[in-house]
């Protein structure tokens, strides 16, 4: 009886699952970040913030599945949250980004950035305010299945709906800053 269940609960998952989640046991490719700019979990450069030059970091990403066709990054300071909601303050959108290696300061060519928390299409540094603690800012980045058919300015919540059933690998680099000024 047992067996059977599990027979039908798993046969029902694969109607509802995408193939490849089913085929990596429900778990994505281990996907990694590295960058010069700062370590993993450390302390962001005063280079890599608004109260400093505002350069945006390198990156290298590696172990990304041969399906990938593009990378999206997701930068956001989960530390705050504004007018009593959930949502956290968007920095950095990038995607359509067709290369593993993200030099400092520039995306390659091809890739389309979307709007931070100011509007505007551009990296924008963390920029925690004096005094206070350090925040935990989040770089996301997302290995997909094919590029993306979404104009610059583009929204976080509009590349999140176009990311949509693409993933094919994620992972994360973290950095904290506080403003030391």
């Amino acid at each position: 009886m047992r067996t059977t269940l599990t027979l039908i609960y798993f046969s029902l998952l694969a109607l509802v699952m995408p193939t490849h989640v089913i085929a990596q046991g429900f778990q994505l490719p281990n996907m990694q970040v590295t960058s010069d700019a700062f370590e993993d979990g450390g302390i962001i450069p005063i280079k890599y913030t608004s109260h400093g030059e505002n350069v945006q970091p390198d990156f290298t990403i590696t172990g990304a599945p041969e399906t990938t066709s593009s990378f999206a990054i997701i930068f956001h300071d989960i530390s705050v949250a504004f007018g009593g909601g959930t949502g956290d303050v968007t920095h950095w959108l990038a995607w359509n980004i067709g290369d593993n290696n993200i030099p400092e300061g520039s995306l390659p060519t091809g890739s389309v950035q979307g709007a931070n928390i100011r509007g505007q299409a551009s990296y924008m540094g963390s920029g925690a305010p004096l005094p206070d603690r350090f925040h935990h800012y989040v770089f996301e980045f997302y290995a997909l299945s094919d590029t993306l058919d979404l104009p610059e300015g583009s929204s976080r919540e509009e590349l999140l709906a176009a990311m949509e059933g693409k993933v094919v690998a994620k992972a994360s680099y973290i950095g904290k800053y506080a403003n030391a000024q």
